[in-house]
């Protein structure tokens, strides 16, 4: 299995997506967890959302994306 994790940052609405072979697993936006609209902070509670929803670990993700 490849998992690729996005990220979507310091712009306005951070988020993570976690994809495996080709297909989106589980997604958050930052501004769940914070509760601030629109949130440009970096998504790390986004991030730990969606590694934990799928039951993986960050060493087990294959690639991360980054989307400025």
């Amino acid at each position: 299995m490849t998992y690729i994790l996005g990220i979507s940052a310091f712009y306005h609405d951070s988020a993570a997506a976690l994809i495996r072979d080709g297909k989106i697993i589980s997604a958050a936006q930052e501004e769940r967890f914070t509760r601030k609209k629109h949130d440009s902070g970096f998504p790390i509670n986004a991030i730990n959302f969606v590694l934990s929803f799928s039951n993986i670990k960050l060493n087990d993700v294959n690639h991360i994306v980054f989307y400025e």
